[in-house]
């Protein structure tokens, strides 16, 4: 398994766009990697299509998408003709899926679902996410059994957090969204705070009496 805060490995990997060495494409980029179960199923198609359909808001956001399944590339060229008449797609799929047909990767990757197996008894990989950083180290790490989908307009919740804390002395709260309030660290000194925060800062009154709960305007 890969910790948040470890460089991502440099993996090498047959996709549907080529072999690609995945440092060299994802360039200064962030980046999402996300797997699935198996080629031809209900859930994953559900997901590749919504995914597919979210590319110009990841895009505008800096971020390549990069999906995982472990069927071979013919399997995957013939899936994406459905993925795309699913979701009304039209032209170029827009995202590479990577052909990890010996769960190579998967299982580097700590992607393997040990409850859920295919027709031959090998287990499956999970719904994994994983974000990582132009500095080529993961952000964010996520793990979805097979029977579970994913909701993809929170992980463009969550990017926004990333990309908006990784620049800005900030947290978001619970249900944050971009455009929200947002809390000041409390590694911030409270003389510090004017210039820091030049729109102003909120303390909400707490029975404790400590002054934690520090609120401010998105910067």
């Amino acid at each position: 398994m890969v910790n948040l805060g470890d460089v991502f490995p440099n993996f090498k990997a047959n996709t549907t766009v080529g072999e690609i060495q995945f440092h060299d494409w994802l360039g200064d980029s962030w980046g999402i990697l996300f797997s699935h179960p198996a080629d031809y199923t209900p859930v994953c198609t559900t997901e590749l299509g919504r995914a597919a359909q979210l590319v110009p808001d990841f895009s505008k956001r800096g971020v390549k998408m990069l999906a995982l399944s472990c069927n071979d590339l013919n399997s995957h060229q013939g899936w994406i003709k459905d993925i795309q008449a699913y979701s009304e797609l039209n032209g170029s799929f827009p995202y590479p899926i990577i052909s990890d047909e010996n769960r190579d990767l998967a299982v580097q990757l700590g992607m393997i679902d040990p409850m859920e197996k295919d027709k031959d008894g090998l287990p499956l990989t999970c719904r994994a996410v994983f974000i990582i950083g132009p500095d080529k180290k993961l952000k964010l790490s996520m793990l979805y059994p097979a029977t579970t989908g994913r909701n993809f307009d929170e992980l463009l919740r969550v990017v926004d957090s990333l990309q908006l804390t990784a620049e800005k002395r900030v947290a978001t709260p619970a249900d944050w969204k971009a455009g929200g309030e947002c809390m000041v660290l409390p590694s911030v000194k409270q003389e510090d705070i004017s210039e820091l925060f030049p729109k102003g800062v909120r303390t909400h009154p707490l029975p404790s009496k400590k002054n934690y709960l520090r609120f401010t305007p998105q910067p």
